[in-house]
């Protein structure tokens, strides 16, 4: 670029100096031996010179023009140095017109925990650990039957009501015909109702009453006459006091709810409750020991291997063990009931230790029960542990009553 702006053709003068640089190339070829150019060129034209000093530059129009030939050379010199800088100048400062603003930085300790990554690749998606608790409730279909199912390994009343949208105790009442109001009577192959909804299922008897029965689950006989899958109409069902409903009949009675079933087996009255259980209770029964008051563990483990207490689905404790492990009184007393149950509970022992107080001991060893009657004191061997009745392994379903009705254990254990 700077060639082209200091390419001398461009003014106008450029003859007139040539004849002057030919003068002097033509005088230092006719005087080799003569002093250097500079002074040859002052000696050469005396007459610029001369003519310099005795009339002035300003009177010389041929060095005025010399002059302005070099300041104007001068000025394009500069010119182009000037816009040769301004130019690097604007190219070194464009980046900083773009420039972002300092950032400030800040010191990270050295003890600051990193997350835990994992690199996997493109087609192996995201690692994600299997939750094992989660709040979120499996999908339901929604029915408008009752349905059927049966027991699988694995099974319990808490799964099997999530499995269907249920709370736990509507699966107890569903099917208070079958399991006996515990879920001790759970087993696998077991056939359950599965109601549509929350509530109870009742099978209507002989003789009883639709005010009555609907009293009994705490809803309006209304409720049970127009529930859809009951198909009954006020019509058909006539009177309320006696209503036309064929006995056998099964109920649904939506929002239902009922009572703990209450079996004691009093020393004064030994036959209670006995047919609810099975033939294994004793009678005239009416001296024997009393309970101290306290009640210890009645196994050696102290842990649970299945349910908790949790009423109205469960109200007992399920104590860990192996078969044949032994099983204790857990205070003093008599044994009313020795045998086998037909409401799942396997070979059963229940121990009277009176002033209303029972406790129940589940899923024994067939032929190592005490007999009926005995007078038994606390931490006296009992039993053994074993699996019969509706179980699916080696434990001890226990239970304490007050008065026929399900006490939790776990403050009454020392």
């Amino acid at each position: 670029m700077l060639d082209y702006m200091l390419d001398f053709n461009a003014f106008n003068g450029y003859d007139a100096f040539g004849e002057k640089m030919a003068k002097i190339e033509e005088f230092t070829e006719k005087n080799p031996k003569e002093e250097p150019i500079d002074e040859q060129v002052h000696d050469s034209d005396p007459d610029i010179i001369e003519t310099a000093s005795k009339e002035g530059i300003e009177n010389n129009p041929k060095l005025l023009r010399i002059g302005v030939y070099l300041v104007t050379f001068l000025v394009v010199i500069l010119i182009v140095w000037g816009v040769g800088s301004l130019i690097v100048n604007n190219t070194a400062a464009a980046p900083a017109a773009t420039s972002t603003p300092t950032e400030k930085i800040i010191a990270i300790p050295s003890n600051l925990s990193t997350p835990n990554f994992t690199t996997v690749g493109k087609q192996a998606g995201l690692v994600r650990l299997p939750e094992i608790n989660t709040t979120q409730q499996a999908e339901v279909e929604e029915r408008d039957e009752v349905i059927t199912y049966d027991v699988q390994q694995g099974d319990s009343i808490f799964g099997i009501a999530d499995k269907f949208g249920l709370k736990p105790e509507s699966v107890l009442w569903a099917n208070r015909y079958i399991l006996g109001d515990t879920p001790d009577g759970l087993g696998i192959g077991v056939t359950l109702y599965i109601l549509p909804e929350d509530g109870v299922y009742h099978r209507w008897e002989q003789g009883e009453g639709l005010n009555g029965v609907a009293s009994f689950y705490g809803v309006d006989p209304d409720v049970i006459v127009n529930y859809p899958l009951n198909d009954l109409t006020p019509e058909e069902v006539g009177d309320y006091a006696n209503p036309n409903i064929a006995p056998g009949t099964m109920l649904v009675v939506p929002g239902g709810t009922r009572p703990t079933v209450s079996w004691i087996i009093a020393r004064d009255n030994p036959a209670s409750g006995s047919t609810y259980l099975g033939p294994g209770a004793c009678s005239g029964i009416i001296y024997g020991d009393v309970g101290t008051g306290s009640f210890t563990y009645p196994t050696t483990a102290t842990w649970l291997s299945g349910y908790d207490w949790n009423p109205p689905v469960h109200n007992g404790l399920d104590f860990d063990g192996d078969f044949g492990s032994p099983i204790y009184a857990a205070d003093s007393g008599v044994i009313v009931y020795s045998g086998w149950s037909d409401r799942g509970y396997g070979y059963l022992i229940v121990v009277d230790h009176d002033g209303g107080w029972q406790t129940f001991y589940a899923h024994l060893m067939e032929g190592t029960l005490l007999p009926c009657g005995v007078s038994v004191q606390k931490g006296q061997l009992i039993a053994s542990m074993a699996s019969t009745g509706n179980s699916t392994g080696p434990h001890l379903h226990f239970e304490m009553r007050l008065n026929g009705s399900p006490v939790n254990p776990w403050p009454h254990l020392n």
